[in-house]
């Protein structure tokens, strides 16, 4: 089943964590993990007694053009095996273990793989079976578990899900992505003094209609209408736009008057 042509352009980004499926039972679901993968910038499975065999074809169906992970995926008979060129591994664990063993949440579990991967050593994450996840064997292969805080009431995620949460959180812990900007596309934001340009234009023609003749009351309301046009981030063409409103209203104004006269 390898070497077949198509499918993203995709392949190891540095250090990353090797993804290790554990009796996975549906070829679906080991393509939608691959699919997962990707997203996030893993790129190393292995599985672990796949129920059915491999290669199963229905797997490349599913993996939506993560083709490579699948043809370079490897097959192991147990744990011990899929795990022992590794250096450190952590398995996902849904529910309460009698085991002590260290327990991260996805991101703080994320920070720790990135911390090892930083020393050149290599980390695997198990996830279990889709029915019953690790047992107590599986676990002794770990060094540490993995709990997704979610509503406890209702914790159920499917295979590919939970891969996706842990290949998220590996691929943020280093983004740099800020968390909020504003997409102004081919304009730019206006500075302070395109900004006062347009205010002085503004208050000019509310003062020339009337709007503002309230003497007592005029600081106020000019101070009201600049906290609004300084709340956010103007862009230039948003203020074209807005001189250009500005004025046509005046224009109407004014001739509304002349006809009237």
């Amino acid at each position: 089943m390898t070497g077949r042509d198509g499918g993203a352009e995709i392949g190891p980004i540095g250090n990353a964590p090797v993804v290790i499926l554990v009796r996975p039972q549906l070829a679906d679901n080991i393509g939608a993990v691959a699919r997962a993968m990707a997203n996030g910038g893993l790129f190393a499975l292995r599985l672990v007694a796949p129920r059915d065999g491999w290669p199963q074809e229905k797997a490349w169906r599913n993996a939506s053009g993560a083709d490579r992970i699948l043809d370079q995926l490897s097959v192991h008979p147990d744990v011990p095996s899929a795990v022992a060129d590794l250096h450190h591994v952590f398995g996902t664990c849904p529910r309460p273990r009698h085991i002590v063993k260290p327990v991260y949440t996805a991101r703080g579990a994320a920070a720790e793989l990135r911390a090892i991967a930083a020393r050149d050593l290599r980390t695997g994450l198990l996830f279990g079976p889709e029915r019953a996840g690790l047992d107590n064997d599986d676990i002794a292969c770990t060094d540490g578990l993995i709990r997704y805080p979610l509503n406890p009431a209702f914790m159920s995620l499917n295979l590919a899900q939970a891969v996706m949460v842990m290949a998220y959180e590996w691929w943020t812990a280093e983004e740099q992505t800020v968390p909020r900007r504003l997409m102004t596309n081919e304009a730019r934001v206006a500075n302070k003094s395109e900004l006062e340009n347009f205010l002085g234009h503004l208050v000019a023609e509310l003062d020339e209609c009337g709007f503002l003749r309230n003497v007592p009351k005029r600081p106020g309301m000019v101070r009201n209408i600049r906290h609004f046009f300084q709340r956010g981030e103007v862009t230039d063409q948003e203020l074209r736009t807005l001189h250009g409103m500005v004025t046509e209203l005046a224009v109407g104004r004014r001739q509304r008057g002349r006809d009237e006269g």
